[in-house]
């Protein structure tokens, strides 16, 4: 892994400026409180936006100390602690010893908090299923390949470029 950064372009391309422009757009767009809402009365699930955004990262990991979790999130450990309370007070989250330190929990999903993830994904992918109904299943395959194209790349550059920093006690 190098320990040089990348040097920055002078100038991105037409094609990436309309992409970064098209992001923000879907971005801004899956944010908005109005359509959080919306999701969730479809999905059945009374959670903010904190609480499934936590629940959506513990259901793609194993258990997680909350430190490490609030690091995947971008958040302060603080958000994550009383985010986990209020999830563990509804049954969506269990803590659980971490095996590597006796001393330290990790965050586990329920049965309930498993079956809330997977509502709060499927009306998010019912919803998108409506709004591409006019795209053939070859137009779905490429943009889904490209996309995990993008992420997986974009994760390759954050890597690169992430500064050593000490490990975040949970």
């Amino acid at each position: 892994m190098s320990t040089e950064p990348l040097p920055v372009p002078a100038v991105a391309s037409p094609e990436v400026i309309e992409i970064e422009r098209a992001l923000t757009r879907i971005t801004y767009l899956s944010t908005r409180a109005r359509q959080h809402d919306r999701l969730m009365a479809m999905a059945g699930v009374p959670l903010d936006r904190a609480a499934v955004a936590l629940l959506r990262q513990v259901a793609d990991t194993e258990p997680l100390r909350p430190g490490e979790l609030a690091q995947r999130l971008g958040v302060e450990a603080s958000h994550v602690t009383r985010t986990v309370q209020q999830l563990q007070k509804s049954g969506y989250v269990t803590r659980v010893p971490d095996p590597d330190d006796g001393r330290a929990q990790r965050i586990q999903l329920t049965d309930a908090g498993r079956e809330a993830v997977d509502r709060v994904r499927d009306a998010g992918a019912r919803g998108m299923q409506l709004a591409l109904a006019d795209w053939s299943p070859e137009e779905l395959g490429r943009l889904a390949a490209l996309f995990h194209r993008m992420v997986d790349d974009f994760l390759s550059y954050a890597v690169e470029e992430e500064p050593e920093q000490p490990a975040v006690k949970g």
